[in-house]
Order: structure tokens, then C-alpha cells, then sequence
């Protein structure tokens, strides 16, 4: 792997940015430490800086020193979860049920450490709009952004996002055109019957059959009514129900995620879901009331921004790293908004090493490798400078 030199030279400052963000986690739409930071060390650098965008987001814009009209747009996410750490180094959360448990704190110190480059070096034609963005998680704060009016105030011809791969090893780079990860949909659904005493249930309506067919029969549309070549994921998350083992419980409570590749998959999941939750909620008599939720849209690389980032990377990580066969994920992420609007690439670079080890994201035991930290930034530069070198 080779690093740009200039990048390495400032790893140990970019690990202490880093270790600090995990420190002091701050979840989607309050990320008001971590953007106040994010501003400051830009404009330390010279960067001209937009404060606020999608709340709590922050753009800064990176002129190349030779004129040139293309643009280049450079994301990273700055939010946390609200969970617990069980870590207990010393850059463990001092927030109670606050964690950065999916590396969004090493993303964005790696877009820092790209926008240090390019403000020093500033050898590309054309400009850079660096995007810190808030509320990835679950609460679509690039949706948010674009709202806000993100690529009409800072066009972007190109963009691009890197996540970590906490199992693929350190440094590989799996890039690659089409759909690299799933559309994401949310379900709330509440079953409502009537109570009654455990001993007389003919008095009351029970819901818990009725949620019981039900979380089977949802199974059963994956398996027996999708094309098997079709990737569907349905996962019922929570199911609660009653208070006392005496007690017929007046609601049960569903929630839980579609995860689909496919436009026309995702909308014959859709269509299959209410008619199968309608259907046995009447024939049970209990009443339904159903929140179905479209989030996240598939992350779909274009193919010249794919082999451009694949390219850079190269660069950086060498041959033997490269992957390009990595299948898609189930995963979502809400920087498919952005290639909603603009082409671009977003990439997986791998975290695991022996002494790291491979620890998943959302999980109260995760940490950042910052091994990665000037791989990651200089993957973003050297992208830069190979698509807007040449005016």
C-alpha cells in the first residue's frame, strides 16, 4: 500500500481527530460538536465553508489552482447510535447510550485528511465541494441535504462515499458498478383486539394468533412467493405484546425491515405485505394499523465513476487489493440519494487485521481501525487529482 506520503505524514493527527469524534458521539440531526470541528479545521485550512446545510451539515469548497468548470463531490457521515459501548480503551464514549459503532467517526476524519491534502496541494483543475453530513443512520439526512438545496448551491458532476469493511482485510478496496446495496424499507405494525382474563379468552380477541400468522405467513412471501434469484430480505426486529402471564393482551406491536436489489422487487414486496397483513387481520377481526415506510433507495454505482474510483484506489492500495467481484450487499445507505440525483461510486475499503480483528458494525464492542485513516484519505485525493488534473 502507498499512502500518499504528505497524508502518512499526518496520520498520528488524524488518529487523535478521530479517537475524539469516538469519544464524544453525537447521533443523526445533533451533530453540532462534531460539525462545529468539522467547520473549524476547514477553514483553518483555507476552505470556504457553508455551516448548517441539512441542520446540522457542513459543505466546504476546495478551487483548484488551475481554472477548470468540472466538479467533484466528496461525502462522508458524521452520526452516531444510540446504543451502549462495551468497549473500555480510552477513547471509549463518555456519552451514556451514544456509540460510533459503524466508523462514521473514521469517515469523516478521512475526508479531513483529503481536504488538508487538496487545501495544501491544490493541484486539480476545476473544484472540490466536500459534504459532512449528518443522520445516515435511519434518518436520511442526505435526502435532507438535497432538500436543503445541496447540488443546486455546490453542483456536482461527479460524487463519491467510502464505508469501512470491518471484514475484509486492511486495505482492500471492493468497488464495482450497479447495485451494491439494498433499498431499504421500515414497518410499524399494531395488531388490536380486545383484553380480557387469561382464563376466559372467549371474552375478549386475542391479537397474538393473529401476530403469530402473520410473522409466518411474511416469512413465507420471501420463500414461497419471490423469484428465488431475487434478493428479499424481511427481519421482524421487535414483537411485544402483554404485560402479565394472566392477561390477554389488548396490542401486539411488529417492527421490521424489507431489504430488496430491485425496483420491481421492491414494489411486489410492497403490494404482497399489506395484502397478507389485511388478509389475516381480518380473518381474524382485529384491526390493523400499519406504518410502511420507503426509505433508502438501492446504491447503484455508474460505470466511469466506479472504474474511476476503482482506479484511484489502485493507486493507492496496489493490484492485490482491488476487488471487484464483491456481491451485493443487504446493507442500505442514504448516499444512494445523491446517485439519485448525480453520477458517482460508493466504495468499501476493508479494516481487518489480526491484532483489529473483525468485530461487525453495530455492535457495542466495534472500533475504527486507524490504520485505514490515510488509505481512505488518500483514495479520496488521488481521485481528485486523476479526474480533474487535466482541466
Amino acid at each position: 500500500m502507498q499512502p500518499i506520503p504528505r497524508i502518512a505524514e499526518f496520520h498520528a493527527e488524524m488518529t487523535e481527530w478521530r479517537r475524539d469524534f469516538h469519544a464524544h458521539p453525537e447521533i443523526g440531526f445533533e451533530e453540532v460538536r462534531t460539525s462545529g470541528i468539522v467547520a473549524e479545521k476547514l477553514e483553518s485550512w483555507g476552505i470556504e465553508v457553508e455551516r448548517g446545510l441539512g441542520r446540522t451539515g457542513v459543505v466546504g469548497v476546495i478551487r483548484g489552482r488551475r481554472p477548470g468548470n468540472r466538479t467533484i463531490g466528496l461525502r462522508a457521515d458524521m452520526d452516531a447510535l444510540p446504543m451502549p459501548e462495551l468497549n473500555e480503551f480510552a477513547h471509549r464514549s463518555t456519552i451514556p447510550n451514544r456509540m460510533h459503532a459503524c466508523g462514521h467517526d473514521g469517515h469523516t476524519t478521512m475526508l479531513l485528511g483529503a481536504a488538508r491534502y487538496l487545501a495544501e496541494t491544490r493541484n486539480f483543475s476545476g473544484t472540490v465541494h466536500l459534504i459532512f453530513q449528518p443522520a445516515e443512520e435511519g434518518l436520511t439526512g442526505a435526502a435532507e441535504m438535497l432538500r436543503d438545496g445541496l447540488f443546486e448551491k455546490y453542483p456536482c458532476d461527479q460524487v463519491y462515499g467510502i464505508h469501512n469493511a470491518y471484514d475484509l482485510p486492511l486495505g482492500t478496496a471492493a468497488i464495482r458498478p450497479g447495485t451494491v446495496l439494498a433499498a431499504v424499507d421500515y414497518f410499524d405494525l399494531t395488531l388490536t383486539g380486545r383484553s380480557c382474563h387469561a382464563a376466559q379468552p372467549h371474552r375478549g380477541l386475542d391479537p397474538l394468533p393473529c401476530a403469530v400468522q402473520i410473522y409466518t405467513a411474511l416469512q413465507n412471501l420471501v420463500s414461497r412467493r419471490m423469484d428465488p434469484h431475487e434478493t428479499v430480505v424481511l427481519s421482524i426486529g421487535q414483537f411485544q405484546a402483554g404485560t402479565s402471564q394472566i392477561v390477554i393482551p389488548e396490542t401486539v406491536l411488529m417492527r421490521g425491515t424489507i431489504r430488496t436489489l430491485k425496483p420491481t422487487t421492491r414494489r411486489a414486496m410492497d403490494e404482497l405485505f399489506h395484502q397478507t397483513v389485511q388478509g389475516i387481520a381480518a380473518a381474524h377481526g382485529v384491526e390493523v394499523s400499519l406504518d410502511y415506510r420507503r426509505s433508502y433507495p438501492p446504491t447503484i454505482n455508474t460505470v466511469e465513476e466506479a472504474s474511476a474510483f476503482e482506479a484511484a484506489a489502485r493507486e493507492v492500495v496496489g493490484d492485490e487489493l482491488i476487488m471487484t467481484n464483491l456481491p451485493s450487499l443487504t446493507a442500505g445507505e442514504d448516499f444512494a440519494y445523491y446517485l439519485e440525483k448525480a453520477p458517482g461510486a460508493f466504495m468499501l475499503l476493508g479494516q481487518m487485521t489480526p491484532e483489529h480483528g473483525n468485530v461487525p458494525v453495530h455492535h457495542g464492542r466495534y472500533d475504527f481501525n486507524d490504520a485505514l485513516l490515510p488509505i481512505g484519505a488518500s483514495c479520496f485525493a488521488r481521485l481528485v487529482e486523476q479526474q480533474l488534473g487535466h482541466g
